[in-house]
């Protein structure tokens, strides 16, 4: 056995995504389950940052993962280390999850007992920032390799998360990477998104980052 489903997600039957996703917001709220939407690039790290942190909150909360891609179950399998409830969403050649296949991937998931459940959308820039999945928080990945213009190629995907994650920071001394540069494009897209830098590798800024996800999990449990 090895520890977690596959589900062969369909494309959503609802025409209107952002109804569908307000009203699975309104029932994850009232369950007291907490949805975190992450997003990234492929290959800028996406897994390994979240095995980092379900490793320093696991004992805190209740965590359920739903892994989403085109195929494979490699995600799947590099979370279920973790000892935490994971189901591998297949996507079936789609680039992102909207709100009725989230839905899909939690039926499968089971909610029962969870307090914090995440997403890890697509490998994406484009298609998954444009879908309302019904999480309560979106988070995004901007690893150093990519370079810092991405805030200028991809608006989108800035403006809509509530936090930005500069990730590889432990390479930095070879990339030709403005971090400040980075900053100022984000704070000029997204006012009020959370900026930090954080290296899973080394550690860098896993503090900051596990402190701003459990402020927001306590505070929408508690709200």
């Amino acid at each position: 056995m090895d520890g977690f489903r596959i589900l062969e997600i369909q494309r959503s039957v609802y025409e209107d995504n952002g109804r569908e996703a307000d009203r699975l917001r309104g029932e994850l709220k009232e369950r007291g389950v907490f949805l975190l939407n992450l997003m990234s690039s492929p290959g800028a790290g996406k897994t390994t940052l979240l095995k980092a942190t379900i490793e320093r909150l696991k004992d805190e909360f209740a965590i359920g993962v739903l892994e989403a891609d085109i195929d494979s179950d490699v995600d799947a399998r590099a979370v279920r280390e973790t000892g935490v409830r994971v189901v591998q969403l297949h996507t079936g050649g789609m680039c992102h999850l909207d709100a009725g296949m989230t839905r899909q991937g939690l039926d499968g998931l089971g909610l029962d007992g969870l307090d914090l459940a995440i997403l890890e959308n697509v490998g994406n820039l484009v298609c998954p920032a444009e879908f309302d999945t019904g999480a309560a928080r979106n988070a995004m990945i901007l690893s150093v390799p990519e370079g810092d213009d991405k805030p200028l190629k991809y608006p989108l995907m800035f403006s809509v998360c509530d936090a930005v994650l500069i990730g590889k920071t432990d390479v930095l001394p070879y990339f030709d990477f403005d971090m400040e540069a980075v900053r100022e494009r984000v704070r000029r897209l997204n006012p009020c998104a959370a900026v930090m830098a954080v290296s899973a590798r080394t550690g860098e800024g896993l503090d900051e980052w596990i402190g701003w996800l459990r402020r927001e999990v306590r505070a929408f449990r508690e709200g």
